[in-house]
């Protein structure tokens, strides 16, 4: 089986993650590698951000690992909060203050059209290869329910009525972008098999 390494600390990917993949592939977590950093996402591009992250567990490990970033761009702040998604309230990272904040600045907004994007860097024998998922969708003018993570609870995605935090994890990954970047991903290791 091949053994990946997650280049991240949030349990709540890794647990998307694993959702998807089956038994194929194991996925290792940096705790479960014994890497307790907190990688820098310094970078004003998705793109670059994954690639940071993966390229610092390769250098660190030498094994193979991906690594991803993923942004809410939403139409009428010109693709805010991007890239700042984690952090748009401030270095504190807090989902609560994060869509309070989107909230308050699309209040009155008709246009309320946005997309999650996510960006996968796989580094697999020393070659970095990247895989993109997009997830159209809405913003909400309220909070809608209590699963998922991040902004889940304020994004409604195209051909669905309610909120990513209203559904189980098996319903999201039907409309998810880190879901379809994560497909494209394991298409291509699929290649390799």
């Amino acid at each position: 089986m091949t053994q990946l390494i997650f280049a991240t600390n949030n349990e709540n990917k890794v647990k998307e993650f694993r959702s998807l993949l089956g038994n194929q592939f194991e996925i290792i977590t940096l705790q479960e590698a014994g890497i307790d950093i907190d990688i820098p996402e310094p970078h004003d591009t998705l793109e670059a951000n994954a690639r940071e992250k993966s390229e610092t567990i390769h250098r660190m490990t030498q094994k193979n690992c991906f690594a991803e970033d993923t942004g809410l761009e939403i139409a009428a702040l010109n693709g805010a909060p991007g890239v700042l998604s984690a952090r748009y309230a401030g270095e504190q990272k807090l989902a609560a203050d994060n869509i309070a904040r989107v909230l308050q600045e699309m209040e009155g907004l008709t246009n309320r059209s946005a997309q999650f994007r996510t960006v996968i860097s796989l580094i697999l024998d020393g070659r970095e290869y990247q895989f993109e998922g997009i997830s159209k969708g809405h913003i909400t003018t309220a909070v809608a329910g209590e699963k998922g993570f991040g902004y889940d609870p304020i994004f409604i995605p195209e051909g669905a009525t309610r909120s990513f935090a209203q559904m189980e994890l098996a319903e999201k990954n039907q409309y998810s972008h880190r879901a379809r970047a994560f497909e494209k991903f394991v298409s291509f290791l699929k290649t390799l098999s």
